[in-house]
Parts: structure tokens; sequence; C-alpha cells
């Protein structure tokens, strides 16, 4: 370990001298690729250079030690040898962190599809509020929101909506939130007040850019693709629903059908359906990689699969549990609210450890 991390604080060093060359914005997409270099090994050697100074530290305490005479002098070299050999600790545990592999997805926009699940109208309205919980998180965050498609039952609640998540490390905190999410209440649309289950699928999917997934519409003339155009139906303003606007995508290979209807130009509301497709089709190349790799994929914390029941909200109780790292909050108003932090920051420790536990066993 301590082998890689000397040879990162070496290309660490090489990365800031290529950023302090003349002329280095000259070519962006060298700038940018640095930068981002910079940004990524930033966090090791912070943490290895602390990690350094604490084994220093540890060394000219017990030097110190074997010379002094002065009783008070040796309990003060005592309780910082004592700190820092904890602090090295501590610090060892977050290198081998700092260390596993990356997920290349980790930075990326993502693209969320939430849908009603088993419940008719109450999971439909369910799923409108997981939507609104995603879209408070993400404003807590700072993160920009961009409605893709939505379908809706007529009484608030969304059969289907598909929207974008845009901001740094959006994926590598929403990726765990894929699979299904259940919900026990009275329904609103209940007379007899009796508790239901209801439950709605989450699917997050990293924003697939045109090096990840090319798509190339000249393929419609290959039947790859059918584009069908069409007046916007359901809740719109001025224009959307007068002109044909609404796009239908069917991406003929799959059978992946995409519907954009929320913009006023055909243009844009294709652009979107074109998104969501080349992301779709990315998240299916991604799942034939997990698949293949059985080792890593029992190492994670239950990421990508659409089936798997994950957490259930509770209302009577006014509980949120997790299923996968059974993780129970008793704060489910705030956490509808948007405040899912404690849950994601959970699931990644929980995750880092399977990861952690699975590099110890092979070596």
């Amino acid at each position: 370990m301590f082998d890689k991390l000397d040879d990162l604080l070496i290309r660490f060093e090489e990365v800031l001298n290529e950023l302090g060359e003349p002329g280095v914005t000259d070519n962006q997409e060298r700038f940018q690729k640095l930068m981002k270099e910079q940004s990524d090994l930033q966090p090791i050697v912070d943490t290895y250079t602390e990690y350094k100074k604490n084994k220093e530290t540890i060394q000219d305490s017990l030097s110190l030690l074997e010379e002094e005479k002065d009783e008070d002098m040796r309990e003060m070299l005592k309780e910082e040898l004592s700190d820092a050999k904890k602090r090295v600790e501590e610090l060892e545990q977050e290198l081998k962190i700092l260390l596993l592999p990356k997920d290349p997805n980790d930075s990326k926009n993502v693209i969320v599809e939430i849908r009603a699940g088993a419940g008719g109208d109450e999971a439909a309205l369910f799923a409108a509020e997981i939507y609104r919980m995603y879209v408070k998180y993400a404003e807590s965050r700072r993160w920009k929101t961009e409605m893709m498609s939505l379908n809706e039952n007529g009484i608030g609640g969304f059969k289907e909506v598909t929207f974008m998540i845009q901001g740094q490390g959006a994926y590598s905190r929403l990726k765990y939130e894929s699979g299904v999410h259940r919900v026990q209440r009275v329904p609103e649309t209940e007379s007899g007040g009796r508790i239901h289950t209801s439950t709605c699928t989450v699917a997050i999917m990293p924003e697939a850019e045109e090096i990840d997934f090319h798509l190339d519409m000249n393929d419609c003339k290959f039947d790859v693709f059918r584009i069908d155009v069409m007046r916007a139906s359901g809740n719109g303003g001025q224009c959307v629903n007068t002109t044909d606007s609404a796009v239908r995508l069917t991406h003929i290979p799959t059978g992946i059908v995409i519907s954009c209807q929320d913009e006023k130009s055909q243009l844009k509301n294709k652009d979107k359906a074109l998104k969501v497709l080349r992301s779709r089709l990315y998240e299916m190349e991604l799942a034939k990689q997990h698949d293949a790799e059985a080792e890593a994929r029992r190492s994670q914390i239950g990421t990508g699969d659409r089936s798997e029941k994950i957490r259930t909200y509770n209302f009577p109780q006014g509980r949120v549990t997790d299923h996968r790292i059974k993780l129970t909050l008793h704060r489910l108003e705030s956490i509808l609210g948007g405040d899912l932090d404690e849950i994601i920051d959970s699931l990644i420790a929980a995750d880092q450890a399977a990861k952690l536990s699975s590099l110890n066993e092979e070596e």
C-alpha cells in the first residue's frame, strides 16, 4: 500500500508541475484532465502527508523519552505519543478506503426514473412523494433538477416520472437508491382507515455521455430507431397541447420506449428522449458487467437492482427502515423532506466496509 502511495505522491507533483507550465490552458481537454486528476489525488496526498507527520511524531517522541528525565515532560511526551499512534491507526484505515477502486461513474449526473408499483392510486401518490424527496435533497446539496418526462394519474400522483439531477458527485451518493421503496400507511384514497402497503420502484442511472454510449440519429435509416411525433396530452402551457411537439423514441433492438413532451419544442423533447435512452442503454451495459463480476457484486450494498426491496416508510410509527443495513430512523417527516444524508452516509460506510473485508479475504 505504501509503495502505491509513494507513487501517487510522485504523480501528484508531476501533475502540479504540468499545471504550472506556460500555455497549459491552450489545450482545454488536457487542462481539464489534469485538473480532475489533481482533484482526485488531493485527498489521498493530504491524508498520506498527515500520516507521515504522525509517524515522525512517534519516532521523535520515542527518541526524546529515552533521554528525558523530567517526569512532567515524560508524561507530556507519552500523551503526545499515544495521540499520534491513535491517529496513525485512523489514517491507515482512511488511506485504505481512499485507495479502494473508484466507480468511474461517481462524478456523473444522474437520470432518475420513479414508477408507481403495487397499490394503484396510492402507489402513484407515494411515487410523487419520493420524487419530491429527491428534489428537496438535490436542493439541499445545491444540485440542479430537470424534468424529462411525467405521467400523472389526475389526483396528484405520478404513474411514472423521469428527471435529471445535475451536480458533482450526484451518482456517488444516489446510486444506492435504486430498488423498491415501500410505504405503509392509511391511504388518502381509503375511507375505511386500514393500513395499506404500496410500492414504487426507483432506478438511478449515470448520465451517459456520447463517449460512453454513442447514438447516431442516422441509425433511423437502418431500423435501429423509430421516432413518432404527436400532440402532447395532460397538463401543459401555451403551445404544448396545440402542436405536434411530443416525441416517442423506440429503440428497436431492445424495445425500449422513451416519451418526452414537457418542452414546447419537438427538437428539445427529442434531445431529452435521447439522453434518457443513452443512459438506459448504458445502464444495461453496466448491469452486464456487474453480472460478470460476481465477486465484486457480492461485496456491494444493493446497488442497481430494481427488484430489490430496499426501504420501508412506515407512517403509523413515523419510521424509515433501510433493510440492506438494518438501519431504522424515527424521523419519517424530515427524511421525506429531503434529509437523506444520514441514510446515504451509512450506506456508503457499509459498502466501503464490505469492500475492505473482501480485499482482506483476498490477501
